[in-house]
């Protein structure tokens, strides 16, 4: 008959090395889009996780027969599923203007699900997962882009002449952008190649990403202004 306590050296390198194989294709769409947490951290998960398992299910046999012992084969897997929150949390940043990171915090986690999975012997549950986590990172992340235009806060410095300083057609131009203007900065600055003086004016707006490119090329054309960035 056989024992569930015990696994062959066999079963054992194929799980850890199908957990290798799932964790690095998702590891490798978070890669090729330039995220904190890549091919090798996500790759790394998947294995730690599914070893993690293995060990919690098969890592002390030789107690199982012993009076007093109580074996739990999930225990170790529910400190694994703590823990990732230490690694998720340092893929999450917030840059002042919006919070970046979460999407990649959610694909460790879902990682190191499928690196368990692998690990109890789930392979068609851990393979399908794979399947539709690409379809979340990748093809809603499409569908995201192309439907859902999510406004995010943005920075516009425009310089113009200082003795021609009117704000008049900046506002009436975002207003029909439909942009919400957040702050407004003006810094007085010198030409010295020039020698007349120049005003610096930061725009905070918030918009969709899609128009930041139009609005810039619009501030451009206005009188009166001598350069445009936008950021």
């Amino acid at each position: 008959m056989h024992n569930p306590w015990i696994i062959d050296d066999w079963h054992l390198m194929l799980r850890l090395l199908l957990s290798v194989l799932l964790g690095a294709l998702i590891g490798y769409e978070r890669e090729r889009k330039n995220h904190a947490a890549g091919l090798r951290t996500h790759t790394l998960v998947c294995l730690g996780s599914s070893l993690i398992m293995v060990l919690s299910i098969y890592g002390f046999p030789e107690f199982v027969n012993l009076p007093g012992v109580n074996r739990d084969p999930a225990r170790l897997a529910a400190q694994a599923i703590t823990g990732i929150g230490f690694l998720g949390a340092g893929t999450i940043m917030f840059t002042g203007k919006s919070i970046t990171g979460l999407t990649t915090a959610a694909s460790l986690w879902v990682v190191m699900a499928i690196g368990l999975a692998v690990g109890a012997g789930f392979y068609l549950a851990a393979a399908f997962s794979v399947f539709l986590a690409l379809i979340v990172l990748w093809g809603l992340n499409i569908l995201e882009k192309r439907f859902v235009n999510h406004p995010g806060e943005h920075v516009f410095t425009v310089t113009v002449d200082a003795n021609n300083v009117t704000t008049e057609p900046m506002q009436r131009l975002l207003q029909q952008s439909g942009a919400k203007l957040m702050r407004v900065q003006f810094d007085e600055v010198t030409d010295h190649m020039r020698g007349n003086s120049l005003m610096r004016i930061r725009l905070t707006v918030r918009l969709p990403n899609t128009q930041m490119l139009g609005i810039a090329e619009q501030l451009r054309t206005m009188s009166g202004v001598t350069a445009v960035s936008a950021e």
